[in-house]
């Protein structure tokens, strides 16, 4: 499965490092453009000084390693596209550029699923998305996710409950799965 990931999935650390992680695993093909990458560093800006220059730097990290992940839109593409906001049209030509089968977004207004049906494209939030890889591959989201709760315990020195960190990275209903006592990795 290749999905496209937007930029408001790929901002939130603690959610792009599960999402890559899980990536990592083969189990699906993570997709995104320059643009989209851009719109991410970008956001960066709002957490202070020298945050959006570490983000470029995760960012040239993200295309190192995998390499395959930019897709530039087709020419022309971008011309026959309608959405809600015209400044999502981007989002979905890259989707279709690459082959995607699913956009992993939170803007769930903007990429109306009538639409992204047409283009044979489903829409998923970040927490559908990984539940819906985690009902085919239990082990491997669960893994990825204590990896990232680890780092984050690691580096903040302090707890960090795998349903709380979850429910702050906008992945509730994935934490409550992993943060009962039978998950646990």
């Amino acid at each position: 499965m290749k999905a496209l990931l937007d930029a408001n999935v790929l901002y939130p650390t603690v959610l792009r490092e599960i999402l890559i992680a899980v990536a990592r695993t083969g189990i699906y093909t993570p997709l995104w453009s320059d643009r989209i990458l851009e719109e991410w560093a970008r956001a960066t800006v709002k957490l202070g000084p020298g945050a959006e220059e570490i983000a470029r730097g995760e960012v040239a990290a993200l295309k190192a390693e995998f390499p395959g992940a930019s897709v530039a839109p087709k020419a022309g593409l971008e011309a026959r596209l309608h959405l809600p906001d015209p400044d999502d049209i981007h989002v979905l030509a890259a989707a279709i550029s690459g082959g995607a089968d699913v956009i992993v977004t939170f803007n769930a207004q903007d990429f109306p699923r009538h639409v992204l049906a047409e283009e044979g494209l489903a829409r998923m939030d970040a927490d559908e998305f990984l539940r819906e890889i985690w009902g085919r591959a239990p082990e491997a989201v669960a893994e990825a996710a204590e990896e990232v709760r680890a780092t984050a315990e690691r580096l903040s020195g302090e707890p960090q409950p795998m349903r709380a960190l979850l429910k702050r990275a906008r992945l509730p209903r994935l934490g409550k799965i992993l943060g009962a006592p039978q998950s646990r990795t």
